[in-house]
């Protein structure tokens, strides 16, 4: 799985798996685990991860969710009603397993955006958004943010175009233990980003105070702790890792 990560583009390898998702579905059908987005199983789930951090269990073959993805669904289907309510909803760099459920839902009004995938209706910047001011009632922003050198300047594009009392949800690798944000500017190949931040195309590492800088540009945030309220035996079943999610409103 490594080397296919490092080896081929996102693009490219979005367009493969949308050939190979039919065979990977049928080859690792089982029982033991379960996508909980389309309640699709399987006899095990893949090993994701870049560097030397392969994370056990964390790819669905047949969805190609990870454990975030998972997470994230059983949030939005469990804690809110955002799936069933008629909103105007920003994708940004759309998950494919997202993307095509969203997609069937009719009483959303639901836009995709991202400078390269091609999945997005609307190729655009995260700092230089091509929407109306307070536009969306949903933001969905899932690990984009450490991508971006000029994160606040996306955050407040983000927070321009949210509706009041929108939400905004916007889950980055964050460690806990973190209590400030880890960047360095100077850092900027391929190989010292994957040594320094973990990932080759990411410029920082995000900690506690991802928060504080998503309340510098006005929002209101907390840190939802879905894991908590989950049986260890969904835990398992759905390949979760323990995480919380960063919801901020406006």
């Amino acid at each position: 799985m490594k080397w296919v990560l490092r080896l081929f583009p996102r693009t490219f390898l979005i367009r493969l798996s949308l050939i190979l998702q039919p065979f990977l579905r049928w080859y690792f059908r089982g029982n033991q685990f379960e996508d909980p987005i389309d309640g699709s199983k399987y006899r095990k789930f893949l090993p994701y991860g870049y560097g030397e951090k392969l994370r056990d269990n964390a790819l669905c073959p047949g969805t190609l969710s990870l454990e975030r993805h998972r997470l994230l669904w059983l949030y939005l289907n469990r804690e809110t009603d955002f799936l069933h309510q008629p909103l105007k909803v920003l994708h940004l760099a759309p998950e494919q397993v997202f993307y095509n459920r969203f997609r069937q839902f009719k009483h959303w009004n639901y836009t995709t955006a991202d400078l390269y995938s091609p999945l997005a209706d609307v190729k655009a910047d995260i700092c230089e958004l091509p929407f109306e001011d307070i536009e969306f009632d949903l933001i969905l922003c899932n690990h984009v943010l450490e991508h971006i050198p000029e994160d606040e300047k996306a955050m407040s594009e983000l927070y321009r175009v949210l509706k009041k009392g929108g939400t905004l949800i916007a889950q980055v690798p964050l460690e806990a233990q973190r209590i400030k944000t880890f960047e360095d500017k100077s850092i900027t190949t391929p190989k010292e980003r994957t040594k320094a931040f973990g990932q080759y195309d990411h410029v920082r590492i995000y900690g506690m105070d991802f928060y504080a800088r998503l309340e510098n540009v006005g929002f209101q945030t907390k840190a939802f702790d879905l894991i908590s309220k989950l049986k260890p035996a969904e835990i398992n079943r759905f390949g979760l890792q323990k995480e919380s999610l960063p919801i901020a409103e406006k």
